[in-house]
């Protein structure tokens, strides 16, 4: 089978976040089938084509019409990739030679481009994928751009279309005119791209996908209710019948930590006394008290309201006055990032703020931490509760979307479960689980049961590789 995956980010060419680990892995997963063709598109970011780790070569260009412009397009493709999974690259300098991967004024027409340029390319390539799976609202349109423009093309025709939605948030809406002066979508498909008084692309990737995915199966219901739909719930309700919940994975290569390279001592599940050593060696690093008696609390996360930050901050004074450390590494939001500036300088010796992104040492914090943070009022599916439980640091989360399905809580009786959680969206209830949490620490039965139970689950790809098989096999 031929799969293109078109995605706006994926490591190790781009990442910003979740989607760039999942457009990375699950192609990659999918490629270990020898019967597979799988194809990744990528804008030609600045950040890759100035890159000297890459070997890019230059295969084609053309010019894309879009609305009333003819753009121009070149593709590149990646070197020295497996035999059956290759990464193309969308060229345009006007749209993507710049200094980030979004944030800018016109992403609804970079993006626009971008998904119109995929299938523009395929003729030119002469490659035709039975499925094309798009990602978020960035390759929203690819769906609807195949179905307006590309059905009168023989070898279009057969092509079925898998729209997976990250997060319901972020729906790459637009003003009405977008769909004249950008999309140049025909007359009677303005009803497909309109909602609520604007254009929203997601919606109209919804109504014309044959197929609708999300990143959980607890989300996949979460998001046909108003509190998580963003406006969208009546639509995926009457949709609900193509709708589907694949829990992600992770590249366990990657986060693996008998082998990362990234972290000072490398330990299994049947080595978990060697874990101390990093956690020793991140205390030094950061300034914290160096002691293995005291719970190490890790977040690493964007510092956003919808993370539960503003759980965290209602309740820090109590947290620092528990017999905790916290580690906090990420950005987002000015406010929640001086706020934990201001309490890592009243507390050196038990908070440490690291307001920046920075790969050895989110690596370096998931050895060493004893217990990972994530309050979420809302979280499709998560990955770093799947990266914490991976390297034995227990997961502490509220029970919503990913999180619910990944971990459910630990009975000190049975010596069931895989980590530590509450309901209610409620900022001392977080607190009572840090201390239940920071208790079973203390507990040394039950807490190497814990980390043991946590790192003998299968976060891989596994199991929802073959999920995603059975919904392209379905299509076709």
């Amino acid at each position: 089978m031929k799969i293109l995956f078109a995605a706006s980010e994926a490591a190790p060419f781009i990442k910003t976040g979740g989607l760039g680990d999942v457009a990375s892995a699950l192609p990659k997963a999918l490629s270990a089938d020898e019967h597979s063709q799988v194809a990744v598109f990528l804008p030609y970011y600045k950040a890759i084509k100035d890159s000297p780790r890459w070997d890019i070569e230059f295969l084609c260009h053309f010019r894309v019409p879009l609305s009333w412009r003819s753009v121009y397009c070149g593709v590149f493709r990646a070197k020295d990739t497996a035999k059956n999974l290759q990464f193309y690259f969308i060229d345009n300098e006007y749209y993507f030679y710049r200094d980030s991967a979004y944030g800018y004024y016109d992403d609804g027409e970079r993006f626009a481009f971008f998904s119109k340029a995929i299938l523009e390319s395929l003729q030119y390539l002469n490659w035709y994928p039975d499925v094309i799976h798009a990602n978020d609202w960035q390759t929203a349109m690819v769906p609807v751009f195949l179905r307006a423009f590309y059905m009168g093309i023989e070898s279009y025709q057969p092509i079925r279309t898998l729209f997976t939605i990250h997060n319901m948030e972020y729906q790459g809406k637009a003003p009405e005119s977008f769909v004249d002066e950008v999309l140049g979508l025909p007359e009677d498909w303005r009803g497909t791209t309109q909602f609520d008084g604007c254009t929203n692309m997601m919606k109209a990737a919804i109504l014309v996908s044959d197929r609708v995915s999300t990143v959980s199966r607890t989300y996949a219901y979460e998001i046909q209710d108003p509190y998580y739909a963003h406006g969208l719930d009546g639509v995926l309700r009457h949709h609900s019948y193509k709708l589907s919940g694949v829990v992600n994975g992770i590249d366990t290569e990657v986060f693996n930590p008998a082998t990362d390279p990234l972290i000072p001592a490398n330990y299994t599940v049947n080595q978990l006394n060697k874990k101390v050593q990093n956690k020793r060696a991140l205390q030094e690093k950061l300034g914290l008290e160096v002691r293995d008696d005291v719970p190490m609390v890790i977040m690493i996360t964007r510092l956003v309201s919808h993370k539960g930050v503003d759980l965290v901050q209602a309740v820090m004074e109590d947290l620092m006055q528990d017999d905790i450390q916290l580690v906090v590494i990420g950005t987002g939001e000015r406010g929640y990032e001086d706020m934990f500036r201001a309490y890592a300088a009243r507390f050196p010796e038990k908070m440490s703020a690291n307001i920046v992104f920075d790969n050895k040492l989110a690596h370096e914090t998931y050895a060493a931490g004893d217990l990972v943070l994530m309050p979420s009022k809302q979280e499709p599916c998560g990955l770093t509760q799947l990266i914490g439980m991976r390297y034995g640091t227990v997961p502490i989360v509220r029970e919503t979307g990913g999180l619910y399905d990944t971990v459910p809580a630990f009975n000190p009786e049975t010596m069931e479960g895989r980590g530590v959680t509450f309901k209610s969206y409620n900022a001392h209830d977080m607190l009572d689980a840090v201390r239940r949490g920071a208790a079973l620490f203390h507990d040394a039965k039950r807490w190497k049961a814990l980390q043991k139970n946590d790192m003998k689950f299968d976060s891989s790809w596994n199991q929802s590789v073959q999920e995603y098989w059975q919904i392209y096999r379905s299509m076709l």
